[in-house]
């Protein structure tokens, strides 16, 4: 029998949250594509992008 410590969770593996769980590096990819599809388009103003 396998002592807890020996058990291997995948990063995949469902947490205590729900079946499905983002990682924080996930996450800020995320954003970061949806903060450059806005500038692109044109949405957030050009005075706005350092």
């Amino acid at each position: 029998m396998k002592s807890p410590e020996t058990t291997h969770r995948s990063p995949d593996d469902p947490d205590g949250a729900g079946k499905f769980s983002v990682s924080e590096d996930w996450l800020a990819v995320v954003v970061g594509l949806v903060l450059l599809a806005l500038a692109l388009t044109g949405v957030i103003p050009a005075g706005l992008i350092p």
